[in-house]
């Protein structure tokens, strides 16, 4: 984890050279880009480990930015704002963000949470596949792959969908309290034990959409599992 790279995305230079200060303090190498057409240039080229990314951003906003990003694949993001409405939106991190801070913050708690989400990516990193049926999970590329005659054919998840499932997928027929898929999948998250159901509703219903029923059944009075016994 030491010398990851992070990129940091912030318009305004005195708080891009504290959280560089601090970053680079605790041993990560840093990068800064102060409007968002420049952070995406510089994560095509250097290939971060994690970006620090600020929601209000000049000629492509933090949301964009994080659009692009996900299309591009799985580098963790942490999202930065001071807006209400964006605080919001990032709570059920449901753009695919990994983690958001609220500013004014404490760039010790930014450190802290940098390495939090590093140690549990690059954990999924280092586990190879998992199948199950039709489905195939690849925790190295953060892709969910649905088997045919015909061929792979990839299901497009968000990133928290995918570290659902994956976390699900281990243990297909457990049965999983909400609380404990919070915990296991967004732990730095001040989201909602609620916002499991959303997750889990898109779950379902994309796999749905792709031929694959029965997937994610309620658990009455627990939560949910992966799949019911047979």
């Amino acid at each position: 984890m030491d010398n990851s790279l992070v990129l940091i995305v912030e318009d305004e230079s005195a708080i891009a050279q504290i959280l560089e200060g601090y970053l680079t303090r605790d041993g990560f190498r840093t990068v800064r880009a102060g409007d968002g057409e420049t952070a995406l240039q510089h994560h095509a080229l250097l290939k971060p480990d994690l970006v620090l990314l600020d929601v209000r951003l000049p000629k492509l906003d933090g949301f964009g930015v994080l659009g692009r990003l996900r299309q591009a694949g799985s580098t963790p993001v942490i999202m930065v704002t001071a807006v209400a409405d964006d605080i919001d939106r990032l709570s059920g991190l449901r753009l695919g963000a990994d983690d958001y801070v609220v500013k004014p913050f404490n760039p010790q708690e930014v450190v802290a949470r940098v390495r939090a989400v590093l140690r549990r990516t690059q954990g999924e990193r280092a586990e190879a596949i998992k199948r199950f049926g039709a489905l195939e999970v690849d925790f190295g590329s953060y892709t969910v792959f649905i088997n045919r005659d015909e061929g792979r054919v990839a299901v497009p998840l968000t990133l928290s969908e995918f570290r659902i499932l994956a976390y699900m997928i281990r243990h297909p027929t457990q049965a999983f309290a909400r609380a404990d898929i919070l915990d296991a999948c967004l732990p730095e998250s001040d989201a909602l034990v609620r916002t499991v159901d959303t997750h889990i509703s898109n779950l379902r219903r994309k796999l749905e959409e792709m031929g694959l029923i029965g997937f994610f059944p309620a658990v009455r009075g627990i939560g949910y599992r992966f799949s019911d016994p047979r």
